[in-house]
């Protein structure tokens, strides 16, 4: 089969990603092997591509938004699916389930939690596995390209907003408008919410308005309100401060990435006097997998989405890293 492998992590403009011809992985005893339909491309991709994530595993396969079919499975499997379903592969892929993290339901957190495209193969391929256990049922009414960003950038940012704590119908400042950050502004905004969009990108911003925000303006700009919470998207640290300014007292920043540029020196009496408080968000659990699933079959999102061969991955991951695109992008084999 044909897939993408990180063979010299560093910029995506030297070329880190190599094409080649692999066999077909076997699945595990509690595995299923998935026929890939579509795999999103997401930043974090980016992130292990160009080594601000060092690779787990030399020549990995990268891609955790994946939408398959299953075609075979192993003997141990769960009887939840069956060959010929379509499924969902996710980021997170195997935690402990003993350690006190495991227990206390935030498995997110587990010490000796794996995953998909960092520690094993991904979608960026013809074929892959996942742990039964760790596999997705998908929502109706969604081609596999609009499914296949829902399962990273819709789930981090569902949790992200959920970090986030916004009250009840109160004022969201969103920094940064790709994928994750235009799923979780829908979401937002279908419970009440009041969307402030702060990007560089026009295109991004326009979209930002076209979905519902009351206003978009610059990626560092003020908001015309105070807000009640936010959620930083770009991997940009130097937006830190500007965010918790824009915070009303009590307000809170969830920072959604998984890898941050550093952070500004902040003042207290600026930024975090009033009980402002700033959050990180780190993978997910399959609770909050199943949660944000189970809205997006009963809100139909709007997904922009713009699809990529199998063999124009890297020029998916490039385009991505240089903004060309406003919403999400999806490989399909």
């Amino acid at each position: 089969m044909t897939a993408w492998q990180v063979t010299r992590p560093g910029p995506i403009s030297g070329a880190p990603l190599t094409r080649v011809r692999v066999a077909v992985p076997e699945p595990g005893p509690g595995d299923l092997l998935v026929r890939v339909l579509a795999c999103g491309v997401c930043r974090t991709d980016l992130h292990v591509a160009e080594g601000d994530l060092p690779v787990h595993r030399p020549g990995v396969v990268p891609g955790h938004e994946i939408v398959g079919e299953v075609v075979a499975r192993g003997a141990e499997a769960t009887e939840e699916f069956v060959v010929g379903d379509r499924v969902g592969i996710a980021w997170l892929r195997h935690t402990c389930g003993v350690c006190r993290f495991c227990r206390r339901g935030a498995e997110n957190l587990c010490p000796r939690s794996r995953y998909t495209g960092w520690d094993a193969d991904g979608g960026y391929a013809e074929f892959t596995t996942v742990p039964s256990d760790y596999a997705h049922p998908l929502p109706s009414g969604y081609t596999d390209a609009e499914l296949a960003p829902l399962l990273c950038a819709g789930i981090i940012g569902y949790r992200a907003l959920q970090r986030a704590a916004l009250p009840e119908g109160g004022r969201l400042g969103i920094y940064g408008f790709g994928g994750s950050a235009h799923l979780a502004a829908q979401v937002a905004l279908a419970r009440g919410a009041e969307i402030h969009v702060m990007t560089r990108d026009r295109a991004a911003q326009q979209l930002a308005v076209q979905l519902g925000a009351a206003s978009a303006q610059g990626a560092a700009d003020p908001p015309p309100v105070p807000l009640d919470a936010a959620i930083l998207f770009a991997p940009v640290g130097t937006l830190v401060p500007p965010a918790m300014a824009a915070l009303d007292r009590g307000g809170v920043l969830a920072i959604a990435g998984i890898h941050l540029s550093d952070i500004p020196v902040l003042n207290y009496q600026r930024h975090l006097f009033q009980e402002r408080e700033i959050r990180s968000v780190t993978a997910n659990t399959r609770g909050d997998a199943r949660e944000f699933l189970t809205f997006a079959d009963a809100h139909r999102l709007e997904v922009t989405v713009h699809p990529y061969g199998l063999d124009a991955a890297d020029r998916a991951l490039s385009d991505l890293a240089n903004g060309k695109f406003a919403g999400a992008a999806a490989l399909i084999p």
